[in-house]
């Protein structure tokens, strides 16, 4: 009876509020916590295909977590796969690695895949900071589950951070000056990414040389004008 008045009330408020993620979860922790596993799955899975959601990450997280706890590795994995659709973000990509070196996961090669698989996708697309991230998780996973060879394995991907300069605009395009920058350069981007960072710098050096010889062109037509 009273668990029924709730489920009434629960469905009567996300028919006016389906994007509420924290009513979602509610409604699933009810019906987990009278034992209607499947109950709680279907209405996971209902929160989930909302068009809109207020809490998405929330949302995602708590089905997940849902079914580690249920001990269900194949749901776990397909939920990864189908969140990575939605969002490529770093931090589902290292629980995804972290949860496949859990007992419920496949294990440390798997979970060493994952993480190869996102630093892969996080270089093809240009994602430094991300890939820091990336490889830091992965360094420390190496450090409680793995051993020396595959932890110096990772220590070889980290980037060396590097300071350079650009020049910074405003939303016109127009020029307010130099400034200076950290980059990351990785050993595995090869020498073709050194070089253009090179010929960025040579350029700025130029670009700085002709200001300056204009500067000073201009100071002299000055003291040509008083004599």
């Amino acid at each position: 009876g009273e668990v029924d008045r709730c489920r009434a009330l629960y469905t009567n408020y996300l028919k006016q509020m389906p994007h509420n993620c924290r009513a979602w979860s509610k409604y699933a922790d009810l019906e987990k916590s009278v034992g209607e596993t499947e109950r709680c799955r279907a209405i996971f899975e209902l929160a989930v295909s909302q068009s809109a959601l207020d809490m998405p990450e929330m949302l995602w997280k708590n089905y997940i977590d849902f079914e580690i706890e249920e001990g269900e590795g194949d749901n776990v994995r397909a939920l990864f796969e189908r969140l990575l659709e939605k969002t490529g973000h770093v931090k589902v990509w290292i629980s995804f690695a972290q949860f496949e070196g859990t007992e419920v996961g496949k294990g440390v090669a798997t979970a060493r895949d994952t993480f190869q698989r996102a630093h892969d996708q996080m270089k093809e697309a240009g994602l430094k900071e991300e890939r820091v991230l990336l490889l830091d998780a992965w360094r420390v996973f190496e450090k409680a589950k793995g051993d020396a060879e595959s932890l110096a394995k990772v220590d070889a991907m980290l980037p060396r951070r590097v300071k350079r300069k650009r020049m910074r605009t405003d939303e016109s395009g127009a020029e307010l000056g130099w400034e200076e920058y950290f980059d990351y350069h990785f050993p595995d981007d090869g020498d073709s990414n050194a070089g253009n960072l090179k010929i960025l710098e040579m350029a700025a050096k130029w670009k700085q040389a002709q200001q300056a010889q204009d500067s000073s062109s201009s100071s002299e037509d000055e003291s040509d004008d008083e004599d």
